[in-house]
């Protein structure tokens, strides 16, 4: 016997204690009323799964246009229910409009009772569909509230970030590509959420990918997926990053880490709107907004044949700029008080506060590493503080790596690579730490040090060196 709930709606009696006795075999719940007014009212008539419906309840009328009147009040209350209409009257045009309307099937009476019982049973598979097609949805959209649910936020009040969010609201109702400049940890990635937190794809989904962390020979894989047996470890078919996008956002971070062949493949992408697994020659349709980002200079990358431009000119069609925190000074003590607050609940350090000489020495430091750098010196700075007030000796800054006008590293990359050098230093020459300490990932931080020609064989004392 199915687990299934069945109504059955006719004016005439003998009809419905004919079905009462054929259903009651096969389904456990069977219900019957002989007046389509009580259909109304009808208790529970969500969790009911088929409802058997007449379609002429009046003496002399087969036009069946009460079948289809009550045939739409039970979509309207119940949208999910399988319907079968019934009548003496078989014409194909009312079968035709019945089915129009959204009816699982037609029967005829008198009927045949093997045929009805098979009609009844495709109908509840069609009402199980329906229920696991909406269940998936649920699942789907709570998935992807969860996939962008971001927990941080862009702080500040500076006129150099409002000019930034001012562009980004210009922007975002379009689907235009999007690259996102600017130093580490200037918030690059918040950005791109705030494009498509204000973008008409905001309800489907953000994946992001940090194209420092992926090796070449997976990148194909990891962005356009693979078929089962394409390679030794590909036991099932995979959706790749761009399938798993379609509808909402792709965000490449770091996308000047790629070569010159993986920009190719990216490219070819990016133009036809395709996919193609690996180990599949079957294209794969996708639509998706695309944001990159990157802090080195792309521009230069492809003066010096390092990138290519036709892809530079696919991915910049609104180009945002960041700005470092040293140009945002208003917003440095309003960073330093939300993350203070954010610790202060994280490590139960009640009652915390800086004092007015070390919001000084906060708003004298450069923040070469950025709001980063600001983050994990609020941190460390609670984790340690053993009184009420910190004070300036509480804030351990790296005066060394601060970026001035006559002195410091030139370049954003020499920058980039002191902090890689004082952080390993720090570390004692522990990779995984140093690259935890700079918010990286450790194939990032190789990444970087494989691709500088600053890169000294004789470790990081000889790379300050030939910095400083």
């Amino acid at each position: 016997m199915v687990n299934a709930k069945i109504l059955v709606v006719d004016d005439n009696k003998s009809v419905l204690s004919a079905l009462e006795i054929l259903l009651q075999f096969e389904y456990k719940t069977v219900k019957t009323i002989s007046n389509p007014n009580q259909i109304s009212s009808f208790p529970d008539l969500l969790d009911f799964d088929i409802v058997l419906l007449d379609m002429n309840f009046s003496a002399g009328v087969n036009t069946g246009n009460e079948g289809l009147f009550w045939l739409r009040e039970i979509q309207k209350k119940a949208p999910q229910i399988s319907i079968i209409m019934m009548t003496a009257y078989g014409a194909v045009d009312l079968a035709v409009q019945a089915l129009k309307e959204g009816a699982a099937d037609f029967v005829l009476k008198p009927w045949n009772n093997d045929k009805l019982l098979a009609t009844v049973k495709s109908a509840y598979e069609l009402r199980k569909s329906r229920k696991e097609i909406s269940e998936l949805r649920r699942k789907e959209d709570n998935l992807k509230q969860h996939i962008n649910q971001n927990k941080n936020y862009i702080i500040g009040n500076s006129k150099a970030l409002n000019s930034v969010l001012n562009l980004v609201g210009k922007v975002s109702k379009t689907d235009v590509n999007v690259l996102v400049t600017g130093e580490n940890g200037t918030g690059k990635e918040l950005i791109a959420r705030e494009l498509h937190k204000q973008s008409n794809r905001k309800s489907e989904v953000f994946i992001s990918v940090d194209m420092g962390s992926i090796s070449e020979n997976l990148f194909e894989s990891e962005l356009f997926g693979h078929v089962k047996g394409s390679f030794t470890d590909a036991k099932d078919d995979r959706a790749g990053k761009f399938e798993a996008a379609n509808g909402g956002t792709l965000f490449l971070d770091e996308i000047g880490n790629l070569s010159l062949q993986t920009q190719a493949k990216l490219l070819s992408a990016i133009q036809n709107k395709t996919v193609v697994r690996v180990g599949s020659n079957k294209s794969v349709a996708v639509d998706i907004r695309l944001i990159c980002a990157t802090n080195v200079n792309l521009d230069k990358m492809v003066a010096d044949g390092l990138f290519r431009e036709d892809l530079l000119y696919r991915i910049n069609t609104i180009r945002v700029e960041v700005p470092p925190l040293r140009e945002r000074d208003e917003d440095i003590l309003l960073l330093a008080d939300f993350y203070l607050n954010k610790f202060i609940s994280k490590y139960g350090k009640q009652g915390l506060r800086i004092n007015q000489a070390a919001q000084e020495k906060l708003m004298g430091y450069s923040w070469p590493g950025n709001i980063r750098e600001l983050l994990h010196t609020m941190e460390r700075s609670v984790i340690l503080s053993e009184g009420n007030v910190l004070k300036p000796e509480d804030f351990l800054l790296n005066v060394k790596t601060s970026v001035s006008v006559d002195s410091g590293p030139e370049t954003l990359e020499e920058m980039e690579l002191l902090m890689i050098s004082n952080a390993l230093d720090q570390n004692d020459g522990n990779y995984s730490a140093a690259a935890e300490q700079l918010g990286i990932s450790r194939q990032t931080l190789y990444n970087k040090m494989k691709k500088s020609p600053l890169t000294p064989k004789g470790g990081t004392d000889v790379l300050k060196k030939k910095i400083e």
